[in-house]
């Protein structure tokens, strides 16, 4: 893996490519960003967008979510799919949290990973926009930007994380996720564009697949004979070797024999 000053370089660098990444879920406080990155699940952000306004007019806060029916929700995150999970995890997070914290979202890891619903993906979420909190979610980008250039090794979020959060400043957690996950929608994606990235020059990727393939596409170099090895002569008539008579001048030697 690269060295901390190396990841930190690239990250610095990714940022100047992508200098507006920022989660792109829709929110108000740190209630209707936890709400929305429960419904991002399996969807987009784009989907979760159209969604939420809704939602958030008829449930605007934990204490009015939590009085609600998981089957009254259904109508209005249908579109989110998993739609019926969802439901029970956002009702169930509300009620924690209106039982557990007067209504409020908590600042911490292990209080947020408690509510249902909510994995460490989305509890640095909200912890890194909403709260202020350095996080660094890894999702499906994260993991696959960060494995080829070679910031992280390995397909564990939990782990990738640990990996990127030890070689980076509290203070870029959030926004190197950003940056990665930006980085792979529009440029490291399944195909990546790696003509248009900022950072190839420091990518094994880059290095060990693309440049081989370019390597291997290229024909071999012609080899000229050098001036120490002349090509041999040949007769005129095809597969008769230098100095070799041809078939009608061999009859003349015959009948002079004779």
């Amino acid at each position: 893996m690269k060295s901390a000053r190396t990841t930190r370089r690239i990250i610095e660098t990714l940022a100047e490519q992508h200098p507006h990444a920022d989660t792109e879920l829709n929110y108000r406080n740190a209630f209707e960003l936890l709400v929305a990155t429960i419904l991002s699940a399996q969807s987009t952000d784009v989907r979760v967008n159209t969604v939420t306004p809704a939602l958030f007019a008829r449930y605007p806060d934990a204490r009015a979510l939590a009085t609600a029916a998981p089957a009254e929700l259904e109508p209005l995150i249908r579109s989110t799919g998993f739609f019926n999970q969802k439901g029970k995890a956002l009702v169930g997070a509300a009620q924690r949290l209106v039982s557990e914290h007067g209504g409020t979202v908590p600042a911490e890891m292990e209080a947020l990973t408690a509510l249902p619903g909510v994995g460490r993906k989305t509890a640095n979420v909200v912890l890194g926009h909403a709260l202020g909190v350095p996080g660094l979610p890894v999702d499906r980008h994260v993991l696959r930007v960060s494995n080829r250039i070679g910031l992280a090794e390995g397909d564990d979020p939990v782990k990738v994380e640990a990996q990127l959060c030890r070689a980076l400043p509290k203070e870029l957690w959030t926004r190197a996720s950003d940056v990665q996950i930006l980085h792979g929608r529009r440029i490291c994606k399944p195909k990546p564009l790696c003509d248009q990235c900022s950072v190839r020059d420091d990518c094994d990727y880059y290095d060990q697949v693309v440049v081989k393939e370019d390597t291997g596409r290229r024909p071999p170099k012609k080899r000229t004979r050098g001036p120490s090895s002349p090509p041999k002569s040949t007769n005129k008539r095809r597969g008769t070797p230098s100095g070799a008579p041809a078939p009608h001048d061999a009859r003349k030697i015959r009948t002079a024999r004779r």
